[in-house]
């Protein structure tokens, strides 16, 4: 990055850390969504027309017990048990079949019990706000009930149909991984599009691979000292990368220490409050890495919880047949 560029997104950078605020959404007063509106019917169709079906990436986790979470907070970790099997059947008769019946048909049911933050996911607006507003200017006060928001739930996010970008910083350092704490800049997001000779595009999905999903079946390594986004980063992608959708491998997202006085998340909050554009975690990258395919067709849908601050998300990423072209305006 040349001087000049350097000097303009320093001073955004150093904006965006003084100047924290609600942001108001340029899709109007009762926008719910941010820069979701800028997925199209045409640019969706642009998007899937240029793919190549026969191969695709599941960018999602496992969720099993003892997996990675966020737990800071005291949040719980993901649960699961067994409320049928087919020998409980038999001994507890809770259908009132009869052991014959219940030797033959072999009934089992589960359930789970988890923090929304668990897992690949998506965080709604309504996860973090700033002085008991959320992204324009729906307030805590007025908009949240004992059961969940009653604007910028989960449940209002659309289903994801973009130009995917993959950031590969390790493979641009020639690292396995990122290294403990590491904040991300914006040097290193432009070195590693020019390495790939990839340019940023209104509208794309950004994912940034730190490496760490390598740790992902160890959750107290998988956790420690995470990488993570800079602010700086961050506003690179947000204004002069015009993302629709930031996203990373990583379960904190940002680096800590935080940057911010005063904020312990200002990455999330600029993003999230301030600029309206959604957060993806614990995306698995590996495969797509491996394959180094960096520009895609990103496919996904989250479940509709309503009222809730995020949900669970199942990204898919086709392949483009051919370099992929602008369908949004600046």
């Amino acid at each position: 990055m040349n001087i000049v560029l350097g000097a303009l997104f320093a001073i955004a950078m150093q904006s965006a850390m003084a100047q924290q605020y609600v942001g108001t959404s340029p899709w109007g007063e009762q926008d719910e969504i941010g820069r979701l509106n800028m997925m199209t019917p045409e640019s969706q169709a642009a998007v899937m027309a240029n793919i190549d079906a026969r191969n695709v990436y599941d960018l999602s986790v496992e969720y099993f017990v003892g997996m990675p979470s966020w737990q800071a907070a005291g949040d719980p970790h993901y649960q699961f048990w067994m409320t049928h099997t087919p020998r409980g059947a038999v001994v507890d008769n809770v259908l009132g079949m009869g052991k014959r019946v219940n030797q033959h048909v072999s009934y089992s049911g589960s359930a789970i019990s988890m923090y929304t933050h668990t897992g690949t996911h998506i965080d709604a607006f309504s996860h973090f706000g700033l002085d008991g507003k959320i992204y324009n200017h729906f307030s805590a006060e007025e908009h949240l009930g004992d059961k969940g928001w009653k604007r910028s739930g989960a449940e209002t996010i659309p289903p994801l149909v973009a130009r995917g970008v993959l950031i590969d910083l390790p493979k641009a350092k020639d690292l396995d991984m990122l290294p403990d704490n590491y904040r991300v800049t914006v040097t290193d997001i432009e070195q590693a599009l020019e390495q790939q000779k990839v340019t940023l595009q209104a509208g794309d999905v950004v994912l940034i691979r730190t490496g760490r999903m390598q740790d992902y079946e160890q959750a107290t390594q998988f956790m420690a000292n995470s990488p993570g986004l800079g602010m700086a980063a961050a506003t690179y992608l947000a204004e002069k990368g015009k993302a629709m959708i930031i996203g990373a491998d990583n379960l904190s997202f940002e680096a800590f220490p935080s940057e911010v006085e005063g904020n312990y998340v200002p990455v999330h909050t600029y993003l999230l409050t301030q600029v309206g554009v959604p957060i993806m975690e614990l995306v698995n990258l590996e495969e797509l890495a491996a394959a180094e395919v960096y520009e895609f067709a990103l496919v996904g849908g989250s479940l509709k919880l309503r009222g809730a601050d995020a949900a669970p998300l199942r990204p898919l990423a086709f392949p483009f047949k051919t370099p992929s072209t602008n369908t949004n305006e600046d």
